[in-house]
């Protein structure tokens, strides 16, 4: 690999980065934990991947100390602080070496009740059902002091349980197009009121709950939203036939043709459920 093309968080002056601003948060009272998180804490970062840091708390951290934490390390050439689109957090482009830092704060309680909630209570989402197990098996720790992490990496480090793989097949399925308001009708409806945001909408949500199943089918806890096509080629040992190319169909008829989408979806649908009665869980 070129210098130019190593993913940041992997170079030596993205690792000195990452651990330097983890000691620093680590020193505030508010804070319990921090992990390198994201596709460089999971090995699938490439070039344009950031620094995701996570930063577990007991408490909110002041806004004027997250910028003096920011200060310490160089400054920023650009920071959009205090965001809370997806949950607190803050990005800034690090003044030094141009380094794309991405620190998302989750409370610590609660990130432990997700993980018990999917390794405990075998409870399913609709759609992305053990995403935050995935988070928390796949971070690596930067500043633990007390053992906090590391305790709850090991709750996390258990084999997939067979009651959680069951409940989310039976809870995400019927969805697809089993209820009377299931994602495909719903589709039919956007789709005869020729109401494309709503198609978008729709089929967002089925292709969440779609590779739900996928990924619990195979044990393997869910890696996120970004690159499921590779992610679930790359992790799934099983998959139903023609997988990537009916996504990309169902994906292509939704954009050029709209009026065309139900039957590569149907198509995805039908091999899905051939491929699930093979596995008995249909």
């Amino acid at each position: 690999m070129e210098p130019e093309e190593q993913p940041i968080a992997q170079s030596p002056t993205g690792a000195y980065l990452a651990n330097r601003l983890a000691a620093l948060f680590g020193e505030l009272p508010q804070v319990v934990a921090v992990a390198l998180g994201g596709s460089s804490a999971s090995g699938a970062a490439d070039a344009a991947s950031d620094i995701d840091l996570y930063i577990y708390t007991s408490a909110e951290i002041p806004l004027s100390t997250r910028e003096a934490v920011v200060l310490q390390t160089g400054g920023a050439a650009r920071a959009d602080m205090g965001l809370t689109y997806f949950g607190p957090g803050d990005e800034w482009i690090d003044a030094a070496t141009g380094s794309h830092v991405d620190a998302v704060y989750f409370d610590a309680d609660w990130m432990a009740a997700q993980v018990r909630r999917a390794v405990v209570e075998y409870a399913p989402s609709l759609g992305y059902s053990t995403a935050f197990w995935h988070t928390v098996r796949t971070s690596q720790p930067l500043t633990d002091r007390h053992g906090w992490l590391s305790a709850l990496q090991a709750t996390a480090a258990v084999p997939y349980p067979e009651p959680l793989r069951r409940a989310i097949v039976a809870y995400n399925h019927p969805i697809l197009r089993g209820t009377l308001s299931s994602f495909r009708a719903q589709l039919v409806k956007a789709l005869a009121r020729g109401d494309l945001v709503s198609v978008n909408h729709r089929l967002a949500a089925l292709l969440a709950s779609y590779f739900d199943i996928l990924f619990a089918v195979n044990r393997v806890p869910h890696p996120g939203e970004k690159r499921l096509l590779a992610r679930a080629e790359a992790l799934c040992s099983t998959l139903p036939p023609d997988m990537a190319a009916d996504v990309v169909a169902t994906l292509a008829a939704a954009g050029a043709a709209p009026g065309d989408l139900l039957s590569p979806l149907d198509r995805l649908l039908d091999r899905l459920d051939e491929w699930l009665s093979i596995a008995q869980l249909a």
